[in-house]
């Protein structure tokens, strides 16, 4: 197949799952694709659903009904129903094992979550003009994820017709936008033979062109969802026999701001999201507030969230309120090994497409690759999380995100190459 051809097919891939974004625990009918060209390729073990993760450890799971909807949508747009039945239930996801004689155990950790944001239909807006934005109205793929699932099945395609010797597993991850499915992936039994792990991500304000072989900064990183319960009462006739829920959210969300930082690094709070009531005349009877904590290191994460949920239980208390918490989502912090940064460094100087690479670069934010790449280190392997730059006309997370195309085959040139390396010098 020549170059332009296998750029062609890998667009065409990319815009599918473009067209169609699913948020976590809903990636129906982008699974059942990734199994379809998976299947195409051939691979010598393919795990789907359910056999590719820890089930009792997915967070964030949408109710039964919502997942209903998504399943549904997902056939209509003519995902395979052999393959939709191994998902029911939101057990998305997928394993693909190659077996490529003897040698190291290498793993490649792709994620393959859409957002809950809606997609710009201007006319500038590339997917908008080319007929490729999502038909999924409220959701969309704003940080790339489309592109991560296509590079890695490039992946594994280019590494069953190189030169490897060993075991190659690529992780096609859910959840990772609402920091639910890499848990899930990374106390599967499926890490617990890989000796060398990469990660990737597309975009990250690194121009199409450039590498960063090894990320660092990610901060560790807890989601809750805090449900305040009180007493109605008539606001104007009775006001003293209420107890506001509001008032104790409203009370929450003041003092989570104040917990005091702390000396051993950086930390983050934030009250992203926040709701209650009924009525003007009614003393509101529950509220909620959903937020997060960060910090620089697990342990200052773990600072933030118990000063936080006493914050919380705190303003309940103080307000006659009952309140419940729930965590929605959870992701350690994590460093890429200099071994494995070192190789994607020297196969990035002969990859093709690549004009500058970068050794290292902060994240300066949270990704839950690192349950995996922990999970690995903690086995006494090595893992790394590399930056494969692309122009993006919006922010990430933004209505106008896009990637540039040709930043497509640079991925998996770097990323394949990487893996036959790391299998050969086994650093």
């Amino acid at each position: 197949m020549s170059q332009q051809a296998e750029r062609d097919r890998l667009v065409e891939i990319r815009r599918d799952l473009h067209r169609h974004p699913e948020p976590a625990w809903r990636e129906f009918y982008t699974t059942a694709r990734i199994v379809e060209e998976l299947e195409r390729i051939g691979v010598d073990d393919l795990y789907v659903g359910p056999d590719a993760i820890a089930e009792d450890e997915r967070m964030a799971v949408p109710d039964d009904d919502e997942l209903d909807e998504w399943y549904q949508q997902a056939r209509e747009a003519g995902a395979d129903d052999d393959v939709l039945e191994q998902l029911e239930g939101g057990y998305t996801g997928a394993v693909a094992v190659l077996e490529e004689g003897d040698g190291p155990t290498v793993g490649l950790r792709v994620d393959i979550d859409g957002l809950l944001r809606g997609e710009s239909t201007d006319v500038d807006h590339e997917p908008a003009a080319e007929g490729f934005r999502s038909e999924h109205e409220g959701a969309m793929h704003a940080c790339g994820h489309d592109a991560h699932a296509t590079i890695g099945l490039g992946v594994v395609e280019a590494v069953k017709d190189g030169d490897f010797e060993g075991t190659l597993k690529v992780f096609f991850q859910p959840g990772e936008e609402m920091i639910a499915g890499g848990k899930s992936m990374a106390e599967s039994d499926h890490l617990a033979d890989v000796d060398y792990l990469l990660a990737a991500h597309i975009g990250l304000d690194h121009p199409t062109g450039e590498v960063v072989a090894g990320m660092d900064g990610f901060l560790a990183v807890s989601h809750f969802r805090a449900e305040f319960s009180g007493e109605p009462s008539h606001a104007g006739g009775r006001p003293n026999r209420g107890e506001n829920a509001v008032q104790a959210m409203a009370t929450a969300v003041q003092n989570l701001y104040a917990i005091a930082r702390h000396e051993d690094g950086a930390t983050r709070v934030n009250a992203g999201k926040v709701g209650g009531g009924t009525a003007t005349n009614i003393v509101p009877e529950e509220a909620f507030v959903e937020g997060e904590v960060r910090g620089e290191t697990t342990e200052l994460k773990d600072y933030m969230k118990e000063r936080a949920e006493r914050v919380v239980e705190s303003a309940a208390e103080m307000h006659g309120c009952e309140v419940e918490i729930t965590t929605n989502g959870e992701a350690p912090s994590a460093e890429s090994d200099q071994a494995l940064v070192s190789v994607v460094d020297d196969v990035a100087d002969d990859t093709e497409g690549v004009e500058n690479v970068v050794e290292r670069d902060e994240l300066g934010g949270s990704e839950d690759a690192t349950y995996l790449m922990r999970a690995v280190q903690q086995n006494g392997g090595k893992a790394a999380y590399v930056g494969v730059g692309t122009d993006h006309p919006g922010g990430h997370h933004t209505a106008t995100f896009d990637v540039d195309e040709d930043s497509l085959p640079v991925g998996i040139g770097l990323l394949a190459g990487a893996i036959r390396e790391i299998s050969a010098k086994r650093p």
